[in-house]
């Protein structure tokens, strides 16, 4: 599934295992823990599975329960 090349650079898609990876969807924010993304080895530019982004699209809708919610802080910079 990895080992292709950067569409951004001549690097190389390497698998990577990441602790938490935060995704924006139209219904709000999601994380997942400790799953397995792309990342070039040269720009670390970030690829994702269609199964990640499916998950964070059953997520986002309701398909799916999320294991636990989080409060994130909200702030102006003023």
């Amino acid at each position: 599934m990895y080992g292709y090349k950067c569409e951004y650079c001549q690097g190389t898609v390497q698998p990577r295992v990441v602790k938490r990876e935060a995704f924006k969807h139209k219904k709000g924010f999601i994380i997942l823990e400790d799953i397995t993304i792309g990342i070039c080895d040269v720009c670390k530019n970030r690829y994702y599975s269609s199964d990640i982004l499916h998950a964070v699209h059953d997520i986002a809708t309701g398909a799916k329960m999320p294991e636990r919610k989080e409060e994130i802080p909200v702030a102006h910079l003023t």
